[in-house]
């Protein structure tokens, strides 16, 4: 998450402008907010700092990108399809699940047991797509696909004869 976050932060217009062709409102704000969740969720994720809600940040990314992007490429992520996204998904809950673990900054703060177990994987999994379901909604407007090319059309054929 924190290499593709700086991947994003690196060049917002180009983020921008690709948010833009997949149909995101507001497609600047798009580009930097992905980038800051995507570095802050995926640095706390390492440091096991807010596990849960840093996890709901990654559900609610990968849930986004399945929505937005992946889900009519089909299952496997060669065609570009959601499987990688829905198993970065899965993971977080999971890792919410199971908690941030012995070297965190959540268990230096104490809290470290407080969220886990299926308290950490419902504060993942409903904030992380409630939110997603929340930026899509305000945010998302498909592409209109209709208007590609029929491939049923007569092709155009040129009848000028230069030669004359």
């Amino acid at each position: 998450m924190v290499a593709h976050g700086v991947k994003h932060g690196r060049s917002i217009d180009g983020t921008a402008g690709w948010f833009e062709s997949i149909g995101f409102r507001e497609a600047r704000m798009q580009a930097w907010a992905s980038a800051v969740v995507e570095v802050g969720a995926g640095a706390a994720l390492l440091a096991g700092l807010g596990t849960p809600v840093a996890a709901a940040a990654v559900v609610g990314t990968m849930s986004v990108a399945a929505r937005s992007v992946h889900v009519r490429n089909g299952f496997f992520i060669t065609s570009e399809g959601w499987e990688y996204v829905a198993n970065l998904a899965t993971a977080s809950v999971v890792l919410a699940e199971l908690g941030p673990g012995r070297w965190s900054a959540d268990r230096w703060l104490g809290i470290d047991r407080r969220f886990a177990g299926l308290k950490g994987a419902a504060i993942a999994a409903g904030l992380g797509l409630g939110g997603a379901a929340a930026q899509l909604v305000a945010f998302h407007r498909p592409p209109d696909t209709s208007a590609t090319l029929d491939e049923s059309a007569e092709p155009v054929v040129n009848t000028t004869d230069a030669s004359v």
